[in-house]
């Protein structure tokens, strides 16, 4: 049995910090950062039977084209990430009566759509990048035995190419679901490596006023690939739902629309559109 302390329900028997029980969720889900980009997406649902917020977190179910999705805020970063998988997970896999893991396992189908900022000439502002892999800058995964699920060759020519200090711990490399992969590629979409940070400024290599510990780090990462593929674009969370997916047993794919491009020093003049534009294509690969 799992003890209260280790899996925290509400009164009313929701997990504690989504505030959402089992039949409360659809088994594909999108994630979002932004509380407010929920309703973004669920306002083009034919219907919506289920809504609730706690903190960060806003969950609506509802139904699209016929099929039941759920989506859900994360908020930022992967500490948030680690509460609203492992949260997820329990909702699906462990009785939360009896506090004991079910013996059949439920896999769900996690898309993450967000907003990224290019590190690479080539990938323009308003483009979606598909995240083949997650590289983790974080370290969040390596407080689980994950090296059954991590690349470590990847890992390792990536330490090596950016003399990666040993200070900062391992980083980790997660691949996508082969299945979501399959299923929402297109011509149109570029593919790499996603680097995730564990912070937004000095993590990466933005300086205010503190000096940070590796100013070159951005354009090291732009210049690393590994078996042909680069490092596409720098935000907060794909390897990390990467990781925790790959552990859990869930397929998981990461979509960003580009809003900025760091190598060339743009901004999209529209970003909410991108951001429209990658939510219907999401949309529609979900229901095929």
């Amino acid at each position: 049995m799992i003890a209260a302390s280790e899996l925290i329900l509400n009164p009313d028997g929701s997990v504690y910090h989504l505030n959402i029980k089992p039949e409360n969720i659809a088994h594909d889900i999108i994630f979002v950062g932004d509380p407010d980009r929920v309703e973004k997406i669920t306002q083009l649902f034919d219907s919506v039977e289920f809504s609730t917020q706690k903190r960060e977190f806003k969950t609506e179910t509802g139904t699209y084209k016929g099929k039941k999705i759920t989506v859900i805020s994360t908020g930022i970063g992967p500490d948030n990430i680690d509460i609203v998988l492992n949260e997820l997970d329990a909702l699906v896999n462990i009785d939360l009566t009896t506090r004991t893991i079910k013996e059949k396992h439920t896999a769900l189908n996690i898309v993450r759509i967000g907003t990224s900022g290019s590190l690479q000439a080539d990938i323009p502002v308003d483009s979606f990048v598909m995240s083949k892999m997650g590289l983790g800058l974080d370290c969040m995964l390596r407080s689980y035995q994950a090296d059954h699920v991590t690349h470590a060759t990847l890992e390792d020519a990536f330490i090596k190419h950016t003399s990666w200090s040993p200070d900062k711990g391992r980083p980790y490399a997660v691949s996508c679901s082969e299945k979501l992969e399959k299923q929402f590629e297109s011509d149109s979409i570029f593919k790499g490596i996603t680097a995730t940070a564990g912070g937004f400024f000095g993590p990466q290599g933005r300086i205010l006023r503190l000096p940070i510990q590796d100013e070159g780090l951005n354009n090291k990462m732009d210049s690393f690939s590994h078996n042909d593929v680069r490092i596409t674009n720098l935000e907060m969370e794909t390897a990390a739902i990467y990781g925790l997916s790959a552990l859990l047993g869930h397929h998981a794919l990461s979509l960003n629309a580009i809003i900025a491009n760091r190598a060339t020093k743009t901004f999209s003049s529209d970003p909410n559109q991108a951001t429209i534009n990658l939510i219907d294509y999401a949309l529609e690969q979900l229901v095929k």
